[in-house]
């Protein structure tokens, strides 16, 4: 366990630009979509984060060759059935994503394989991805009927499902649409909230097709995809945290550059508009996944209401919007929220608890939280609970802080975002 570390507010603006790293969601899919397309698969701007090394870990133990260079990723696939029964245990680590969409993948391979993850991995709940795909006809078991890791699959002939997703969740989505490209016949997934879609694009990325109308997307089983160039744009989950600093940091002026902008993604700038910051958005390229630049200058800010059909496109900010909300004049209330509680810690808690340390008048709900600014925040010690997102929040909030805040598992950061620190310092360097 490392240090508490300190973290002093340096009483000056937020200045210069950036580039954050490549988008987390992103890089998961292009290993995966690499390891079973036939062909090699070059990977630029690869998000060198703990979770996405997860990823590279267990498809090297199916069998892939993945090799890993200062400035790219390149995977040689050989198709689906290359890939190949593991003789270790395949560790995700505390990646989520990893967990389910590996699963979606394993469900269709003749062979058996375990997975297994952290202690955050292991009071995740499973049983979403598990029990539809067993629907397909896969074999899984674990702990609590299958709901959580360790967990163990026997895969291979599937049929396909109709499937209505009773969570708005990407990641449930995208394992079944990896079983369904494995199955026999179609595979029908009905989402009631659209979630991000990096999934559904990169299947046409490597030749594959797949179908939407309306709510229900259509995946036809045995294609085959085609190895190809993948460029990962910045990640907006890891740009929101700067967009936020410079939104609330007096005299700060932010460029990020090449930032994803998938629609998917984007509810962090509708929020920040609705509450006034003064943000430009510049595109650069629509196709494929949407990339721009993202200006953010000091603004005076309201409070609102945030939830509804929202909540999945900003779902990941939620902790970096509620410390904006203490800087709001008047209430921000957010709701529809509940899947919060199931992310690598129950995010509503953990931020409620923390921003509270600092002074934030902020109490949790049943499925979000209720956030009375404008609050004026004071030093403190506080803890990431081991969640990233957490820990970059808080490293923010001290940025605003009459005395100096002490971080304990600030090397949870590391898992999205390894120089976020070294960033933020870049930013009061200029």
């Amino acid at each position: 366990m490392e240090a508490k570390k300190r973290l002093s507010n340096p009483n000056s603006g937020l200045n210069g630009e950036l580039q954050v790293p490549g988008d987390k969601s992103i890089s998961h899919r292009s290993i995966m979509f690499g390891s079973v397309a036939e062909g090699k698969t070059v990977i630029h701007n690869f998000l060198m984060g703990e979770d996405c090394l997860s990823t590279i870990s267990c498809f090297r133990k199916l069998g892939v060759e993945i090799d890993v260079t200062e400035d790219k990723v390149i995977v040689y696939g050989k198709g689906w059935d290359q890939l190949t029964e593991p003789a270790e245990i395949l560790d995700v680590g505390n990646s989520g994503t990893t967990t389910r969409l590996i699963m979606g993948i394993l469900a269709g391979r003749p062979f058996h394989s375990v997975l297994i993850g952290d202690s955050s991995i292991a009071k995740r709940p499973m049983k979403r991805v598990t029990e539809p795909l067993m629907q397909f006809g896969t074999k899984i078991d674990g702990r609590s009927e299958g709901n959580f890791t360790p967990l163990s699959i026997r895969g291979g002939n599937l049929q396909g499902i109709h499937y209505s997703l009773p969570v708005a969740s990407a990641q449930v989505k995208s394992a079944l649409i990896l079983a369904g490209l494995q199955a026999e016949g179609m595979t029908e997934i009905v989402e009631l909230q659209q979630t991000r879609n990096h999934t559904e694009k990169m299947i046409v990325e490597f030749g594959g097709t797949i179908e939407k109308h309306g709510d229900i997307i259509k995946v036809k089983g045995g294609q085959v995809l085609k190895g190809t160039d993948v460029y990962v744009p910045g990640d907006i989950s890891s740009a929101a945290f700067f967009m936020v600093a410079a939104a609330i940091v007096p005299d700060s002026r932010v460029l990020l550059k090449n930032v994803g902008l998938n629609e998917t993604r984007i509810g962090i700038v509708e929020v920040m508009k609705k509450m006034g910051v003064s943000i430009e958005i510049v595109e650069h390229s629509k196709e494929g996944e949407p990339i721009g630049d993202i200006l953010v200058q000091s603004s005076n800010l309201s409070g609102i209401e945030i939830g509804g059909d929202l909540i999945p496109s900003l779902i990941d900010e939620i902790p970096i919007i509620a410390l904006l909300a203490t800087q709001a004049s008047g209430k921000t209330i957010i709701k529809d929220a509940e899947e919060l509680k199931v992310k690598e810690t129950n995010r509503i808690d953990a931020i409620v608890k923390e921003l509270g340390k600092l002074g934030a008048r902020i109490h949790g709900t049943d499925d979000g939280m209720i956030i009375e600014g404008k609050t004026s925040l004071h030093g403190g010690e506080v803890h990431s609970w081991g969640d990233h997102r957490i820990g970059m929040t808080l490293a923010v909030a001290s940025l605003l802080t009459d005395s100096d805040v002490y971080l304990e598992g600030a090397e949870a950061v590391k898992v999205s975002y390894p120089n976020f620190f070294e960033h933020i310092h870049q930013l009061h360097t200029k």
